[in-house]
């Protein structure tokens, strides 16, 4: 009995004392989490289970787990948790899952001595520092570590390489630098793999062929290789997925990589691979995404490739393969994307192409392909997206692509097709872009079976240069969301038919060199976002409907070659916006108006119409028409005269020229007047000296631009006004006099002194070494300007602009905003340049109404275009499509087909969100931070918004700029990746770019 109560008494005894140590750890744990919500930052309500008053209730928070008495996982992911991680978290010695995942955390974390751990992942989030921790030695048990999307500036870790069990690491999608330690050849138990986004050079060590256990492997994306693919690579046998795509490899694609027989997705695609395509590649029979675009690939497609049945997407684009594409091709069953335009491929495309019925994706474009359309593409309706255009293809279109219900775009142009266009094609429901231009197709457009009230969502429709004919259908109406509507060059015939009114969103309209007929409609006047009008070389009759004047931001209007007749309506010069207009060769007659826009147009926009009068026209009205035969002569004799008079003034100008630019240089320095704006040290004969044609570096609108060395060394840039005389106009000098002359701004272009005689004035400014902004981006050294510089930029030229706006008195407005007028020094600091179009804006910022428009295509404010209205939010607006062009590399305009700019390509690439600006991100850039690109979108469009009075003013557009948390910069300065997710791979690149 007694050996027994003893027993009870020890066991009792160990219990408590178990109890006491188990309770102690578990509160040790518990003050440690309360330490690491100390840290954080949260929404609230985010972490209300954490109850901090009561130790014991740990185990049932969120995100926490316990074994035996202490934490044994902390899992935060996606909790939209910010602020710093704690360096007491080490403290959780029995944690065998941590995840901190998807969150805002920032500074550095460091883990040590958590032996037991053996999930961890921080990715997707701000921290920054390295993370080559010394304590990976006691963490031996680690089989995952994720560390993808932070901000990592530092050498890859070695320390990593003690973790003997790890099977799955992610350092992708931050700024590790330097090469590839040929040592992570010894991670021999690693399954994943990722080194992709990062600022890595040197070669692909061919000891990774070592990790014979890897699944995937991803080590591309702004990273940028010496050497090609390793052959060594192809030991990793057990691979499923391989992405080594965009980042610099050249040399050919081993043979080797034919061994990966699990493979079923390579991608290495936007590289400059050459050579042939190894026929090895067709032993991967398990591979469903296969993309070698955009390389230097030579060669034809493997024939050994008809073994790789299970492909769904198969990329060969932007190489320069040749031969025909193979009939196999058309039978692989599961077969979605196939993109193979840009290259030489000849012969015609296989004839069964799409008859398994899950082709979605084909673009052909740009080969020298032969024969017809293959009739099966849309088999079961499962086919989105067609672009053959640029070939040599004949025949008709498939009558079967008239009910494919599945079409979104559709581009067959620049090709030789006959026949008609098939029944209901163009209302297909969700077909949003037809362009057919360039063909031969024949017969008439039908009109909308489903019924005329239906819309369609089509929003550009190009059949232009073909051999169309018959009327236009009166279901145009139908087309309520269409944006560009290109007929011209058929043979289309009949009255327009006044349902054109419907077209409430057209922007562009060519209906010319057509056969048609009656009077213009006036409901054409309905039309109100028309910026293009073209109804030329047509048979049209009657007058001008006055309604076409209710059309405010028409900015290109030609009508000439019909029979219109009667007077043209005046109220077309109430147009503000109408900068070219061509109403020759018609039968107009009487007065010509010479109010608003009228007074801008060239005599020539009239010619043809002889019962035309006005001063323009140098044929009064006041003088009666000689009509009588003798007459004939007289007019004779007239042209005659008119013709020598004309010769003779020619002889005269040219003489002056001569003898005013001989003058200019025998002129001494004592003919000339120099006004100084700061101590300067150069004469007027050193700035005369610089005035020759060999030093010209720019010609604009206002003046020539002469590049020069002043003896001290110093240069300067000369503007040579020209046209500038007594009473000629001043071309915005006496505005850049009296802007410039008072300014001192860091960001604002700096002016030296002018000089000037009778007969010609000269501005002197600081030189700008690297030019315009404009030339930087769009020219050869537009791949020189990497992200910092651009956001650089994009502050330095705000900053010059909110001086204008805001501490000038009174203020200024630029008035012709662009990139080409912000100049950069030879530190890319950027400057506010060229104020001749500058205005003072007198009572306290109030709009000014200006007699004609001024600014750059492209650039123009909305209210600007059309009423004239300038204030300093027209300046936002232009600054907005400066913002675009940095992020795009792209230019306002010409770049993305007729009636769209970068504004209206940007909103609709992105859909206005700036969460898709990958989209329109410039593909030169290789490291671009996804937060700041998505900042300065935002604020783009800020800057863009269609009422003025929404646009932010620039003091704010500075401080937006200013305010976005950038890491100083250093030798690897930090910044994020534009992909935050895996990439997928680019499929139809040319097509974004309509």
């Amino acid at each position: 009995m007694v050996p027994l109560t003893l027993t009870c008494i020890v066991f009792t005894l160990f219990y408590a004392l178990f109890s006491s140590v188990s309770g102690s750890s578990l509160l040790s744990d518990f003050h440690v989490l309360v330490s690491l919500k100390e840290g954080f930052q949260f929404p609230e309500q985010l972490l209300n289970t954490w109850n901090t008053s009561n130790f014991s209730s740990v185990c049932s928070w969120s995100g926490i787990q316990c074994h035996r008495g202490r934490v044994s996982s902390l899992d935060l992911t996606d909790m939209s948790l910010y602020g710093s991680v704690s360096p007491a978290i080490s403290t959780l010695d029995k944690l065998t899952h941590l995840s901190l995942a998807g969150n805002n955390f920032t500074g550095t974390i460091h883990i040590t001595n958590l032996t037991s751990l053996k999930f961890l992942n921080i990715s997707n989030n701000q921290f920054s520092g390295n993370i080559d921790w010394s304590s990976y030695s006691t963490m031996d048990n680690l089989e995952v570590l994720d560390a993808y999307n932070n901000n990592f500036t530092s050498l890859l870790p070695l320390g990593l390489l003690n973790l003997k069990r790890l099977r799955y690491l992610d350092l992708g999608g931050n700024f590790f630098y330097g090469e590839i330690p040929r040592s992570y050849g010894n991670l021999v138990g690693l399954e994943y793999l990722s080194l992709a986004g990062n600022d890595l050079r040197g070669k692909i060590p061919g000891e990774l062929g070592n990790l014979t256990n890897l699944r995937e492997i991803y080590l591309g994306y702004y990273n940028s290789y010496e050497g090609g693919i390793p052959m060594e690579l192809g030991k990793l046998t057990n691979l499923v997925h391989m992405d080594l795509s965009s980042c610099d490899l050249d040399g050919p694609i081993p043979r080797e990589l034919g061994n990966l027989k699990e493979l079923d997705t390579l991608y290495l695609h936007i590289n400059q691979l050459s050579g042939s395509i190894p026929k090895q590649l067709g032993n991967l029979t398990k591979m469903v995404n296969f993309d070698l675009s955009s390389n230097a690939l030579i060669g034809e497609i493997p024939i050994e490739f008809i073994n790789l049945k299970r492909l769904k997407l198969f990329n060969l684009f932007m190489n320069k393969l040749h031969g025909s594409i193979p009939d196999y091709i058309a039978d692989l069953p599961d077969l979605e994307t196939l993109g193979l335009w840009m290259n030489n491929f000849t012969g015609e495309i296989p004839r069964n192409l799409g008859r398994t019925g899950k082709l979605q994706l084909l673009d052909l474009s740009s080969n020298k392909l032969t024969g017809v359309i293959p009739p099966y593409l849309c088999s079961s309706n499962q086919l989105r997206i067609l672009i053959l255009l640029n070939n040599f293809l004949f025949g008709p279109i498939p009558e079967g692509l008239g009910t494919c219900y599945s079409l979104t775009r559709v581009r067959l142009g620049q090709n030789y097709l006959n026949g008609s266009i098939p029944n209901e094609f163009l209302y297909l429901p969700k077909l949003n872009l037809v362009e057919l231009q360039n063909n031969y197709l024949s017969g008439t457009l039908s009109e909308n079976g489903n019924g005329s009230s239906q819309p369609v969502n089509l929003w550009q429709l190009d059949l232009s240069n073909n051999a169309l004919s018959g009327p236009l259908p009166h279901s145009l109406s139908n087309f309520s969301s269409i944006q560009n509507l290109l007929l011209s060059g058929n043979q289309f015939s009949g009255p327009i038919p006044p349902s054109i009114g419907g077209l409430n969103q057209v922007q562009k309209l060519d209906l010319s060199r057509n056969s048609l007929s009656g009077e213009i409609p006036p409901e054409i006047g309905y039309c109100v976002h028309l910026t293009f009008l073209d109804m030329s070389q047509n048979n049209l009759s009657g007058s001008i409907p006055p309604m076409i004047s209710n059309i405010h931001i028409l900015n290109y209007l030609n009508l000439s070659r019909n029979h219109l007749n009667q007077t043209i309506p005046k109220s077309i010069g109430t147009m503000k916006s109408l900068t070219i207009a061509d109403f020759s060769f018609n039968e107009f007659s009487g007065k010509l108006p010479e109010s608003g826009q009228f007074s801008f147009f060239n005599a020539s926009s009239f010619a043809g119409n002889p019962q035309l009068c006005g001063s323009l026209l140098n044929n009064p009205c006041n003088l009666t028409t000689v009509t009588s035969q003798p007459g004939k002569g007289h007019a004779v004799d007239f042209k005659l005269i008119f013709a020598l008079g004309l010769l003779i003034c020619s002889l005269v100008f040219a003489i002056a020229a001569i003898i005013k630019a001989k003058s200019f240089k025998k002129n001494g320095a004592g003919s000339w007047k120099m006004t100084t704006f700061q101590k300067v040290e150069f004469t007027v004969s050193d700035i005369l000296e610089c005035v020759k044609d060999g030093n010209v570096i720019g010609r604009g609108g206002a003046g020539i631009v002469y590049h020069g060395k002043m003896p001290s060394g110093v240069e300067v840039a000369v503007k040579k006004l020209l046209g500038f005389g007594a009473n000629s106009h001043d071309h915005g000098f006496r505005a850049e006099i009296q802007t410039l002359g008072n300014i001192r701004h860091r960001n604002i272009v700096r002016l030296l002194a002018f000089c000037s005689n009778k007969e010609t004035n000269l501005l002197v400014y600081e030189y700008m070494r690297n030019g315009s902004l404009g030339e930087a981006l769009h020219g050869k050294k537009g791949a020189l300007l990497v992200w910092n510089l651009r956001y650089k930029i994009a502050i330095d030229s705000a900053k010059g602009l909110c001086y204008l706006h805001h501490d000038c008195s009174p203020l200024i407005v630029h008035r012709d905003v662009k990139s080409n007028n912000i100049l950069l020094n030879s530190n890319f600091e950027a400057h506010v340049a060229d104020f001749g179009l500058a205005k003072y804006l007198v009572d306290g910022g109030a709009s000014e109404y200006m007699s004609s428009i001024a600014g750059s295509y492209g650039y123009i404010a909305p209210e600007y275009a059309y009423t004239l209205r300038v204030d300093e939010k027209s300046d936002v607006y232009s600054f907005g499509v400066v913002l675009l062009e940095l992020l795009t590399g792209k230019k306002p305009v010409g770049d993305f087909g007729e009636g769209v700019d970068l504004v209206q390509w940007c909103k609709k690439s992105t859909n206005g969100r700036k969460e898709e600006i990958m989209n329109i991100v410039d593909l030169r850039l290789k490291v671009v931070p996804k937060e700041e690109a998505m900042h300065i979108f935002f604020i783009a469009m800020l800057c863009l918004e269609e009422n003025s009075v929404e646009r932010p003013t620039m003091r704010e557009v500075v401080q937006m700029l200013s305010e976005f948390p950038r890491p100083s910069s250093s030798n690897h300065p930090p910044a994020h990746r534009l992909e935050k997710q895996k990439p997928c791979p680019p499929t139809f690149i040319q097509d974004l770019l309509v």
